[in-house]
């Protein structure tokens, strides 16, 4: 079989536990007769990314076959490995390897939780799709799910196979995603043997690896401030944050280790393995891997975290998370509310283990039993048989991409009395209204729009002319806020949650698919917010997120306001972002009425503050002036963070109203991204 594995996360090096598991994964497929090929990508894109993977690679004995493309190309036992560092475009470079591989299994998995590889598979028509569950808590339903999705749940029902990490995680999907074809099949290898006895009862530490709230360092620190006598040991991997990092470091007794490749270097200082999870674990390979070095394991009740301990003591109760906030930490992991712990049980059972030599030993040799016993038996054999038995079978999906419902017909009558209506409106805002759109002509074909959110102070005007250099594929759609233009008499709004809510209302029926988001300086923040809101919503995302003079959104994580500036104050900062609007005004002449919508506008924009979430499964095509004052490539460069699809960067001569001063090279460049962008929602 040819094997393609859709890997959006690192596949190595890499700590991750799912990200292991599918490498050793394909690595088994391989060595039993398969040609498997991976694309994955670095945690961050750029060129620093990929010559930190490129110095990683070689400090491992692994050789680079090429690095062209921002790709970086390499074998390791027998896979193919096609990593994305610099590449412009992870969805692109993925369906030109689905076509170039021509692949008879795709395999997908809950490591890319946005689902952007799936997606771009489920539009092929050949290959058959699997895709492996290693965790609950990324899934779209459920009482585990931090952010449901009713469209990435359906899309899961498009799929040929669903396999569960565990038996827990298969129940789990057929209760709660309405898969009732899901199952487990062993697909959390462990690396080949033998596993050295690692575990002595006078080792240094009590050691807990990824110490984060989800994953219990709550429990971690009381037991450290209950039992000075012990030293803990705290391993920091890809869930750990600042705030846990300076929690650790306060505590004398615990010490902060690397994170190394073989978990074997790490084992050999630990007595004792904490895993004391208050989130749902799917499996837990830290598990098999201590007790097969007869280190001994207290783990939490819950998940799967039972069957991973194979009835080898300890499971100990904790009161497990049942809420998130629906937002992500500076990880990108997301924030539960943190239930209250009580350590007592954990305590006493700890005590016992670290005074007890005999019954430690007694624990160490049953660990390392029952493990020796899993991993005599375990392979990559049924799920191969799986994979065999879903290509016998037709595929579910009958054409690649599912053909558009028809829209319901209208009688004669009403047709023509809805083109009187359309015919009777203005090219302009109303009271109230909050989109500026012309009336369509009668017949006219669909076009692809461009909703345009200005800077502070900016109205529908400065979007004047744009139609004209797009040209007749675009619909150019400004947005127009209170206490402007048509909109003067109404009074401005003064805060960015409430611009947000009511552009997004105002979007209801507008965004028939393909379209695209454009904002300039605060507007691109307004675009952004937008565009998470309608994700949160499950509402339709925009084609394409262009973001213009605006440092990426993330800079204003604990964002602080400062004091509302003066009037002079005020236009003193006009003149320092190039003159007010680009030219269009002199800030030194009275602005009269445009200065409360101003005003405003500035104090909303100052007051925002960022609240981390899930990156947009949207590219994002980021435009910048090399001189612009407020405004440096690296600000620029950032909003990379925010895209779980794509992103580029294009920098113009000129200041922060640079897109003025340059219009037409600027305007050219725009429509080029967008009829890219264009192209890439058309079905193939």
């Amino acid at each position: 079989m040819k094997i393609l594995l859709a890997h959006n996360s690192p596949y190595f090096p890499a700590h991750g536990g799912g990200d292991r598991s599918n490498r050793l994964l394909m690595e088994a497929l391989a060595a039993r007769g398969h040609h498997c090929r991976v694309l994955s990508r670095t945690a961050a894109y750029g060129t620093a990314a990929q010559e930190e993977l490129l110095r990683d690679l070689s400090a491992r004995g692994v050789a680079a076959l090429s690095a062209g493309s921002g790709v970086v190309l390499f074998r390791l036992n027998s896979v193919e490995v096609h990593t994305v560092a610099n590449h412009p475009n992870l969805r692109a470079y993925f369906q030109e390897q689905v076509e170039a591989f021509a692949p008879d299994v795709i395999v997908a998995s809950t490591d890319d939780p946005a689902q952007v590889l799936l997606e771009a598979a489920l539009r092929t028509v050949s290959p058959r799709i699997v895709y492996l569950a290693r965790a609950t808590l990324p899934l779209p339903f459920g009482p585990d799910c931090a952010f449901p999705g009713p469209s990435k749940a359906a899309a899961l029902q498009r799929v040929d196979a669903v396999v569960g990490v565990s038996e827990y995680v298969a129940a789990y999907i057929r209760k709660w995603g309405g898969i009732p074809g899901a199952i487990h099949v062993p697909i959390s290898l462990i690396e080949a043997g033998p596993h050295p006895l690692c575990g002595r009862f006078d080792n240094e530490f009590v050691t807990m690896v990824n110490p984060s709230a989800t994953k219990g360092i709550s429990i971690l620190l009381k037991l450290a401030e209950a039992m000075p006598e012990v030293a803990f040991a705290a391993v920091p991997t890809w869930g750990t944050n600042a705030a846990d990092r300076a929690a650790l470091a306060a505590l004398p007794n615990i010490a902060v280790l690397d994170p190394v490749d073989d978990v074997t270097e790490i084992l050999k200082r630990t007595r004792v393995v904490l895993i004391p999870s208050l989130w749902a674990e799917a499996r837990s390979r830290m598990v098999v891997e201590s007790l097969a070095r007869g280190v001994p394991v207290l783990a939490s009740d819950v998940g799967g975290l039972g069957e991973a301990m194979m009835g080898v003591p300890y499971l100990l109760p904790v009161r497990p998370i049942v809420k998130y906030q629906g937002k992500l930490d500076e990880n990108m992991v997301p924030v539960a509310e943190i239930p209250d712990q009580d350590i007592e049980p954990w305590r006493a059972v700890l005590a016992r283990l670290v005074s007890d030599r005999g019954h430690w030993e007694e624990l160490s040799a049953r660990g390392r039993e029952a493990a020796g016993k899993y991993l005599d038996n375990i392979s990559a054999a049924p799920f191969e048989a799986l994979l065999q038995d879903v290509l016998s079978r037709e595929p579910k999906r009958a054409t690649a991409v599912p053909a558009p419902a028809s829209p319901p017909s209208l009688s004669e009558d009403r047709r023509r009395l809805l083109e009187l209506r359309l015919k009777s409106r203005k090219a302009e805002a109303g009271p109230g209204e909050w989109f500026v759109m012309r009336p369509a002509a009668a017949g006219a074909r669909r076009r692809f729009r461009l909703f345009c959110f200005p800077f502070a102070g900016g109205g529908a005007a400065f979007f004047r002319g744009w139609q004209a250099v797009l040209g007749s594929d675009w619909e150019v759609i400004p947005a127009l806020l209170p206490g402007r233009e048509s909109r003067l008499r109404e009074t401005p709004e003064e805060s960015f949650d409430e611009l947000v809510r009511h552009l997004s209302a105002a979007l209801s029926g507008k965004l028939d698919p393909p379209f695209a988001f454009f904002g300039h300086s605060m507007g691109a923040v307004l675009a952004f917010e937008i565009a998470r809101r309608l994700r949160d919503n499950g509402s339709p995302l925009p084609a394409a997120l262009l973001v213009s003079g605006a440092r990426a959104p993330q800079f204003r994580l604990g964002h602080i306001p400062g004091p509302e500036p003066t009037d002079g104050q005020l236009l003193d900062q006009l003149r320092q972002v190039n003159g007010g609007a680009g030219g269009m005004l002199d800030p030194s002449e009275a602005l009269g009425p445009l200065l409360p919508a101003l005003r405003a506008d500035t104090k909303a924009y100052r007051r925002y503050v960022y609240q981390p979430g899930l990156p947009l499964p949207v590219p994002i095509h980021a435009y910048g002036g090399k001189e612009d004052p407020q405004v440096n490539p690296d600000h620029l460069k950032a909003w990379a963070a925010q895209t779980s699809s794509s992103f580029s960067l294009r920098l113009f001569p000129g200041g922060h109203f640079y897109l003025r001063q340059q219009a037409l090279p600027f305007l050219q460049a725009l429509a080029r991204d967008l009829s890219a962008e264009h192209a890439a929602c058309q079905p193939r």
